[in-house]
């Protein structure tokens, strides 16, 4: 399961002619979308079931891993649950396919998440996100392999590198869940990407070390919010994807300074954003911020002014405006934003309508 464009880069040709090599029948299903519709999971399922397939690998993004997960459920031959029936928490029942997830971003951590991200995008309705959530959706095993990074363009590494800091500055600063591993691996995970992400988007694309960094980096983060999950940001970004087909990194990135802006009104809220200050950037660690030397509230600002610095340094659109949303626009998503009722309870301070609609506003 894979998308037109890492089948155009030929990332995958060494490992199919080897599988080939060894008598193994490989289908390529590279039809898979930036976030994937309700049909497409749907066709890539016939696909696997029409070519009897024993093992499904998800090879790219966030999306066709996301796909993978829920074919390995649905071509499963005693598999009689529809896609319908997945959505939410812990409903995913039966048995599924063995299943391989290569990574060739570092960003979405989805090679080491039980969760999958739907766009139900059916005749007659408006497009949505939805969730299937189940630990059916692990994989078997995950591939980090950082070379098959290394041609992305700068924009794809810049959003899906701060896509996978935010996981790690959501996981540590939720309110449900939060857990001492997740902690420690969202605090790993920060410093790897942050450390590295300069490198691999503005100074040098070709340093594997640092790519590896980056990918290593991502995949703590998927796990550390596998286990504590992502809150407001994520619950803000969703409309953006599905009604104006902005990518989910760079989605989270427009929100993101926006968001802990208003979460750090809450006191609590301030007191974490500095503890992940060491964690932002070597400046801030050089600063002392964040190890007690500095008030709470002084710490959490320049957290948010220094990922707002980190945009743009990486070259990043900044603004809704700059990705095509227009005031009209903000009622529709603020809307859309309150129906993600699985994420908003999880974000570390209250987020009524008024504050979503008030964050987006001053994300313009």
């Amino acid at each position: 399961m894979t998308d037109p464009g890492i089948k155009k880069l030929g990332l995958m040709d060494e490992a199919v002619s080897a599988a080939k090599q060894q008598g193994i029948a490989v289908e390529i299903y590279d039809e898979v979308e930036p976030d994937p519709s309700f049909t497409l999971v749907e066709a890539a399922a016939a696909a696997a079931r029409s070519f009897r397939a024993d093992h499904i690998i998800g090879f790219g993004g966030g999306s066709p891993m996301d796909v993978a997960k829920l074919v390995a459920c649905l071509a499963e031959p005693s598999a009689t649950q529809s896609l319908d029936d997945m959505y939410g928490v812990d409903m995913v029942t039966g048995s599924r396919l063995p299943l391989t997830l290569v990574p060739t971003t570092a960003g979405t951590g989805s090679e080491v998440t039980m969760i999958a991200i739907i766009t139900t995008s059916k005749p007659g309705e408006e497009p949505m996100k939805k969730g299937v959530v189940s630990a059916q959706l692990l994989p078997d095993r995950a591939v980090l392999d950082a070379e098959l990074t290394v041609g992305l363009p700068p924009h794809v590494t810049a959003d899906t590198g701060v896509d996978a800091m935010v996981h790690a500055i959501e996981a540590y600063t939720t309110r449900q869940k939060k857990n001492v591993m997740s902690d420690l691996l969202a605090k790993e995970a920060l410093t790897l990407l942050s450390e590295s992400i300069r490198t691999v988007v503005c100074t040098n694309p070709k340093d594997v070390q640092a790519r590896s960094n980056m990918l290593l980096g991502a995949c703590m983060a998927g796990m550390a919010f596998n286990n504590a999950p992502v809150g407001a940001v994520h619950a803000l970004a969703y409309p953006l994807g599905s009604h104006f087909h902005i990518t989910h990194g760079l989605s989270n990135s427009l929100v993101l300074p926006h968001v802990l802006e208003f979460n750090c009104g809450d006191p609590y809220a301030a007191g974490l954003y500095a503890e992940l200050a060491p964690f932002i950037s070597e400046k801030l660690r050089r600063d002392g911020l964040g190890n007690g030397s500095n008030a709470k509230d002084n710490a959490a600002a320049a957290v948010v002014q220094e990922l707002q610095a980190l945009q743009k340094d990486l070259g990043m659109r900044t603004t809704l405006t700059q990705a095509g949303i227009v005031p009209q626009d903000v009622a529709l998503l603020t809307a859309e934003a309150m129906k993600q009722t699985r994420l908003l309870p999880n974000n570390v301070r209250d987020v009524r309508e008024a504050d979503i609609h008030a964050i987006y506003t001053a994300a313009l």
